[in-house]
């Protein structure tokens, strides 16, 4: 009874310890348990050259494979930011830019998309939106500080000393 008790108690945590580590039939299996997507990037006028994370990878129509997260996520391989540019062709035409978060450090993270479009003839907007991480007023030291207030209170306050013998005893 006492060896089945054990068997069984050995036979549940080494199930639970196993885990499972499932990839659909036909994934690519990338770096640090990811899986590759592909991605299809377009443009309006084809050819428009395409940058990834600063690096040039080819003129569009292009199939990209990006290494993510087993749920369809932005793997965080270090940058906060995984940036798709599209670079125009023509002196009409303007930079288009896509960003998806990576979850660097808690931050935002981006589902990988089935296909991106750029339209290169769109102008961009006067001020574009934020991106990156809120822009303090203090640089470099985080949000402002919180006012508490003055650092001393008047008014009657009691206070408890412990004196050479060892006992308290109490000052106005």
């Amino acid at each position: 009874m006492k060896n089945n008790l054990l068997l069984s108690v050995i036979a549940a945590s080494a199930g639970l310890l196993a885990g499972c580590e499932t990839y659909p039939p036909g994934a690519e299996r990338g770096p640090h348990g990811t899986m590759a997507f592909h991605v299809q990037v377009e443009a309006t006028p084809p050819g428009a050259r395409i940058e990834v994370n600063g690096e040039v990878v080819g003129n569009t129509p292009l199939q990209l494979k990006i290494f993510g997260d087993k749920d369809g996520t932005f793997h965080d391989f270090g940058p906060e930011y995984y940036v798709i540019r599209a670079l125009p062709l023509a002196t009409n035409q303007f930079v288009q830019t896509q960003w998806f978060g990576t979850g660097h450090m808690f931050g935002p993270e981006s589902r990988i998309p089935e296909r991106v479009y750029f339209d290169m003839n769109q102008k961009m907007p006067a001020s574009p939106p934020p991106v990156g991480p809120p822009v303090y007023m203090y640089p470099g030291y985080g949000p402002p500080p919180f006012y508490y207030g003055p650092s001393f209170y008047f008014g009657p306050r009691v206070r408890y000393y412990y004196g050479p013998r060892g006992y308290p005893y109490r000052r106005w």
